[in-house]
């Protein structure tokens, strides 16, 4: 499985395209790392780039490109709206496929200390990398900035960084290293050239201030004073959507006379958080991810094309989709194969041609269930999503609550009515299964038996996810029918597994 982890380092030089360039280039120079974009600000002055690769090389590019920094960008001569203390300002690892936030906290490590031994710039952990609570937040790691800093280290103890020299680096000052999961940063200018009205709305709606949870906000001038603009981090935007952070901004702004005139979106954005948007501002109901063109288009996590190594890589990845409900259908289609492989093994064969007519119909029964398992695996994991977009609604009034309440209820249905589905599919594999072995060629019988196994424990985790998405549902009607169902499915699945046993010992004691 492929290790993938994202660098988004910030850099103080948003007005020279050939300093930036100069960076670009340096990332680009270390094999195994990809570079997904940058951007250029000449208000804050500011650049942000982004790129990803296998950890190693990942680190070897950040350490890289910071002393290439270190050596074009002067922080005695830099002016910009953007708060800043070093050259290479900022370096978060994110964590993108199969490493977690612990393992990024270790590359923060790995690199602040390579970047205070081999550059004399002094490092300060941060976020989940941060060696003491107080240097968790970034604004607090900042405070005072380059100036400020250049008096503090080696002054006041509670300013000493984790690496490097006990004194500010001359020009290229003090650098954060750190581990976060992914965030939005996200700009709305005003209407009005006022910065006042930025800092306060900033204030209004950042969680620092009691506002917004999962927001970090200040206030900027931009355009030579001309607009003013409020600039975010969107630290968590499955939680707190960027459509609810603008509708409040929008709020704020009317109230000093003000409106939004445009936003921003720097570096790069996920997609189910524009999908978000989208579907808020379009007033969507019962929207389905799939109905876009180009995510359809997409190969799915499971298909009939799909390899086994890139599902099983998908399986493990830290998602919570593909689940055990798609592992449970995706086992009962393959069981599936087993029963079909039976039939093939005896259809044409002299000594079974009495029961030829009987293999044919297990042979199209198999590929038809086979067909069934693969489509309700890519429904399993639609229906959770279903669940998690549901709890993503807005609960701003009661009744946007009662509307999420709702969404919650019919997507908790659905997420339970789709494994019953995949247990009813798998009864009947084990059914076939059970025939394979009776009627089947001998020397197939434990083939046979694997089939009904495989499909038995791919009905049963089935039905157990049932059970565990009945206790999120209400009381009432509708809950009452699939735990009747789940009773049935349970006492069916029992007997085809027992009658499925019996088959293939007999079988194999007659052989």
């Amino acid at each position: 499985m492929s290790r993938i982890v994202e660098c988004v380092p910030n850099f103080s030089e948003g007005r020279r395209r050939e300093v930036v360039d100069e960076l670009v280039q340096t990332i680009g120079s270390v094999p195994g790392v990809t570079l997904l974009g940058h951007e250029m600000d000449a208000d804050h002055n500011r650049s942000v780039l982004t790129f990803a690769g296998e950890p190693e090389p990942v680190v070897e590019a950040a350490v890289r490109v910071a002393k290439r920094a270190s050596e074009l960008i002067d922080l005695r001569q830099h002016r910009g709206e953007h708060p800043r203390m070093g050259a290479t300002d900022v370096i978060p690892f994110v964590p993108v496929e199969g490493v977690t936030l612990d393992d990024c906290a270790e590359l923060a490590r790995i690199a602040g200390k390579r970047i205070g031994d081999e550059l004399q710039i002094p490092v300060f952990l941060y976020e989940a990398a941060a060696s003491r609570p107080e240097r968790k937040n970034l604004a607090d790691v900042r405070r005072g900035e380059f100036e400020g800093l250049c008096e503090a280290i080696g002054a006041d103890a509670a300013r000493a960084p984790d690496f490097g020299p006990y004194r500010i680096h001359p020009s290229a000052g003090a650098t954060a290293v750190g581990a976060r999961k992914f965030l939005v940063a996200f700009n709305a200018n005003l209407t009005t050239g006022d910065v006042r009205v930025a800092k306060a709305i900033a204030k209004s709606i950042r969680e620092q201030s009691g506002g917004l949870k999962n927001v970090r906000a200040l206030g900027f001038s931009i355009e030579g004073g001309r607009r003013a603009q409020v600039s975010m981090n969107l630290v968590d935007t499955e939680a707190t959507p960027i459509h609810r952070v603008l509708s409040v901004i929008r709020d704020e702004a009317a109230r000093y006379g003000a409106a939004v005139s445009g936003c921003e979106i720097v570096g790069l954005v996920p997609e189910y958080a524009l999908l978000d948007a989208a579907e808020h501002a379009l007033q969507l109901e019962a929207f389905r991810r799939d109905q876009v063109l180009e995510l359809r288009l997409k190969q799915p996590p499971l298909s009939e094309s799909a390899t086994v190594s890139s599902f099983f890589d998908s399986v493990a990845a830290g998602t919570a989709t593909p689940g055990g409900g798609t592992v449970a259908a995706f086992a009962g289609a393959l069981a599936t194969c087993l029963a079909a492989m039976v039939a093939n093994l005896t259809i044409g064969k002299k000594k079974y041609a009495q029961h030829e007519a009987e293999m044919k119909r297990i042979k199209q029964d198999s590929e038809r269930l086979r067909r069934e398992l693969l489509a309700l695996a890519r429904a399993d994991g639609e229906a959770f999503e279903a669940v998690l977009d549901a709890g993503r609604l807005p609960q701003a009034s009661p009744g946007e609550i009662d509307a999420r309440e709702r969404a919650m209820t019919a997507a908790g249905l659905e997420a339970a009515r789709v494994p019953l589905r995949t247990a009813e599919a798998c009864t009947q594999v084990i059914e076939l299964a059970t025939q394979a072995a009776k009627l089947g060629n001998h020397n197939a019988v434990t083939d046979a038996g694997v089939a009904g196994l495989l499909a038995q424990a791919a009905g049963e985790g089935a039905l157990w996810n049932v059970q565990i998405n009945l206790k999120s549902l209400p009381e009432g009607a509708d809950k009452q029918g699939v735990e009747s169902d789940l009773h049935r499915l349970a006492a069916a699945l029992r007997r085809a597994s027992e009658d499925c046993r019996t088959a293939v010992t007999s079988t194999l004691n007659a052989s």
